[in-house]
């Protein structure tokens, strides 16, 4: 008998979210990257670079910056702000909800799970 994802077990589900949450939010945070004008490597250059932008622009670097940390905690390099014993943040799960149809049923079935545990 096939398990369904809403009888799999919570590691079992984190292990099925982990890359198609990762590569939706890596396609996001690229698109993004795409869209603003290119990040200079220093510090102050890069503050100069963030005090250039628009406010909306600015928002969407900042969006950018938390889609790249929330990649980085799923790939086992915990982020600021997340704890380091959460393998799958419900930030992370936000972000990739809506997407795509099969992943969101995935979230939703991972949240389920979770809930009853």
């Amino acid at each position: 008998m096939t398990t369904t994802p809403l009888e799999a077990p919570p590691d079992a589900l984190v292990a099925a979210l982990r890359l198609p949450v990762r590569k939706t939010l890596a396609a996001r945070a690229d698109g993004i990257r795409r869209d603003l004008p290119p990040r200079p490597g220093t510090a102050a250059d890069r503050l100069a670079w963030l005090r250039s932008l628009s406010p909306e622009q600015a928002r969407r670097a900042a969006l950018m910056d938390r889609l790249d940390a929330l990649c980085e905690h799923i790939t086992g390099h915990p982020a600021p702000g997340y704890s380091d014993d959460d393998p799958m943040p419900d930030a992370a799960l936000q972000e990739a909800e809506g997407f795509n149809r099969q992943l969101t049923a995935l979230i939703a079935a991972y949240r389920a799970t979770r809930q009853r545990a």
